[in-house]
């Protein structure tokens, strides 16, 4: 890591402290959100920051690899999406365990990547249910901005999202049922 990249992802956790919301950071942890480290920053004030740092691949990096919810949701609004390497998306994807950090990574990073469907599909199709929900987010993002399936893709994703939505998984079965909601306001289109 350089020097720079360094002292602006020191900048960057010390301004957290700032931002800091107590009772945010209390209802994550009561409700099962584990994070080594969490200041219960809102996404707005995440999306503040994110604007004045501009988008940056290695502190993106750097951020990632803390274990503090507020950096991993800044690396991915920073991450250049023509930077990101599905090897990386591989990485980021083993190493998320929450599902709002799942979701934030779907929406302001992974839909913007143009080899992301097929990832989707075989996220989908994993035993980790972080893979799942984050496959049907990217689904249902890329079917609002017009993307069509061809018929075996069509095919497969209706036959992932039955089996989610029978599945006992609350948060999997909300995002399949979403996703073929999205997908029947596109063939409505």
């Amino acid at each position: 890591m350089t020097e720079e990249t360094h002292e602006k992802l020191k900048q960057i956790k010390q301004s957290f402290r700032l931002m800091m919301n107590g009772e945010a950071m209390r209802s994550m942890r009561d409700k099962g959100v584990e994070y080594h480290l969490n200041w219960g920053v809102s996404i707005i004030d995440l999306r503040r920051m994110a604007e004045e740092w501009c988008k940056d691949y290695d502190l993106a990096i750097e951020l990632w690899k803390e274990n503090i919810r507020e950096c991993k949701i800044l690396a991915t609004m920073i991450m250049p999406p023509e930077r990101m390497l599905p090897e990386i998306v591989d990485l980021w994807m083993e190493q998320t365990t929450e599902v709002e950090i799942a979701e934030q990574a779907c929406f302001n990073l992974y839909q913007h990547l143009p080899y992301i469907p097929e990832m989707a599909f075989r996220w989908i199709a994993s035993d980790r249910s972080v893979e799942q929900i984050s496959g049907y987010h990217v689904l249902s993002r890329l079917f609002m901005r017009g993307m069509q399936p061809n018929e075996r893709t069509r095919e497969e994703l209706v036959d992932q999202a039955n089996a989610a939505i029978a599945g006992s998984d609350i948060i999997v079965r909300h995002a399949a049922t979403t996703c073929l909601q999205r997908l029947e306001e596109l063939e409505e289109q």
